[in-house]
């Protein structure tokens, strides 16, 4: 599939997870909950995509290395297919996004592969997400 269909399909699920999260992540508890979303990446207040990616960085120490090199992303999309979990890293700024995926089912490396270049379409949806969720915050 395609880094513009997976965009599409986890972009239809991703308003729900823009709002602020409570710490039920603790211990990947919001697996579930992450699995086949696009993902807002908020410190202030801290969003649901920021502790998913606090705890992936946490589990995988290559994601976390990744992090210190690129800094962090704008948006997270998870995914599960077979025994393997990917992880979308979204930079809207420079129009890239990276795959990282695991290595077995147990394991905590990971492998990345990337840039891949992100559409004017995918850039202004993801973007409309992100201006939706600080409206939302000044709401709060």
């Amino acid at each position: 599939m395609t880094l513009s269909a997976r965009i599409a399909v986890l972009a239809s699920l991703a308003c729900s997870s823009c709002a602020t999260y409570s710490n039920a992540w603790m211990a990947g508890r919001t697996a579930a909950a992450a699995e086949n979303r696009v993902m807002l990446i908020r410190r202030q207040p801290p969003s649901f995509g920021q502790h998913r990616l606090d705890y992936q960085s946490a589990l995988y120490p290559d994601l976390s290395l990744f992090l210190q090199k690129f800094g962090s992303p704008d948006f997270l999309a998870e995914m599960t297919n077979d025994d393997q979990h990917y992880l979308i890293l979204y930079y809207l700024p420079k129009r890239q996004a990276y795959a990282c995926r695991t290595k077995g089912s147990f394991g905590h490396e990971v492998e990345f592969a990337g840039p891949y270049p992100i559409t004017k379409h995918e850039l202004e949806l993801l973007d409309g997400f992100r201006q939706q969720a600080a409206r939302i915050n000044r709401k709060n």
